[in-house]
């Protein structure tokens, strides 16, 4: 496999991949594996080298990654976001670097936002009978369940990656 087509499939589809599955997991079980963190991490290690990154550029990532992962966990020791999301959000980071942050906070921000007015909106209505019996949707039904946060990570994420140098890196 040459370095750029290695690329597009690591930009393309694992990324893409492993951003919807923490969102899935998170949205079915409010937890985001360490492991699936782990994942996003070693891609980017796997891609940083193939789309050409000097060794400072990867610095500048890892910073960022460090950076977002430092503010993560000062949110979650309030209890205001999970670890997951904190630990998702700083593996993510890592991938985007500093240029794109402010906009991607935004973005997270506003689907966040919205997530957080639908479970409301949700947890005010009664669930159905039939519905009751499903775990995840009951357990987002409680009012004392968080908000899967992962779903707006992945939503901004995904939203904002075309835009990101990773596809200048695919021309």
């Amino acid at each position: 496999m040459t370095g750029s087509v290695m690329l597009e499939v690591f930009v393309l589809a694992v990324l893409p991949a492993l951003v919807a599955v923490a969102a899935v997991s998170d949205l079915l079980t409010m937890t985001i594996p360490n492991r699936l963190v782990l994942a996003v991490t070693a891609a980017f290690a796997v891609a940083a080298p193939v789309a050409g990154l000097s060794p400072a550029e990867i610095g500048l990532h890892l910073a960022a990654g460090a950076l977002v992962l430092a503010i993560g966990m000062a949110l979650f020791i309030p209890g205001w976001i999970g670890g997951g999301d904190a630990k998702l959000a700083g593996a993510l980071a890592l991938w985007l670097g500093f240029t794109p942050l402010l906009e991607w906070f935004v973005l997270f921000a506003l689907f966040g936002g919205a997530l957080t007015f639908a479970m409301l909106w949700y947890r005010g209505v009664p669930l159905p009978a039939r519905l009751v019996g499903v775990d995840w949707l009951a357990r987002l039904h409680r009012p004392t369940s968080g908000v899967p946060y992962g779903v707006a990570l992945a939503a901004g994420t995904l939203l904002l990656l075309p835009g990101t140098d990773w596809f200048r890196f695919l021309t």
